[in-house]
Order: C-alpha cells, then structure tokens, then sequence
C-alpha cells in the first residue's frame, strides 16, 4: 500500500513544479514588460534604442534571442509556401543569393 501512495504524490508534486515554473516565467515576463513599456513611456527618451533595452533588461535579451529562434521555423515555414508562387527569375534570384553567401 506504501508504495501506491507514493505513486499518486508523484504526479502532484510534478504538475506543481510545473505551475511553479510557469508563475516563475510569467513573473519575468511581467517584470521585462514593465521594464520596456517603463523606458517606451520616458518623456525624456527622444530615440528608441533596442540594444539598450536588451542590455539594460535583466534576462530580456535572452528571450528576445529564444523567441527568434522560435519565429525562424516559421519564417522558414512561410518562405516554403511562397515558393510556388515566384517566377522563375525569382527563384533563379533567391539561389544565386544563397550560392553567393555559401561561397
């Protein structure tokens, strides 16, 4: 009977570690958040500076670098669908243009 009971506390424990993290990132998000919309709303600042907001955010370049990385399997997804839509002289462009960079 021991055993069945320290079975079922498992999964529990699991889907709490789970939750937790996720409160975690969220509490992240909300504190990267705050930090942009706290610079953006900055009467003082006359030019957004991205590389600034990446370094000055604690753990905002990180995820901005994650997210991009998400995003190109997408962007890579829609370029693959596109295709069949380009003449040939397009396509005949695109691969001159990644024979070029693969030189």
């Amino acid at each position: 009977m021991p055993k069945k009971a320290a079975e079922s506390i498992e999964p529990k424990d699991a889907a709490n570690n789970q939750a937790a993290e996720k409160d975690k990132e969220i509490a992240e998000l909300n504190h990267m958040l705050a930090a942009v919309l706290t610079y953006l709303s900055d009467e003082e600042v006359e030019e957004i500076d991205i590389e600034y907001l990446l370094t000055h955010t604690e753990g905002l370049r990180e995820w901005w670098d994650q997210y991009r990385e998400t995003n190109k399997k997408q962007i890579e997804e829609e370029i693959k669908q596109s295709l069949g839509g380009l003449s040939l002289k397009e396509l005949e462009s695109i691969r001159e243009t990644i024979k070029e960079r693969n030189k």
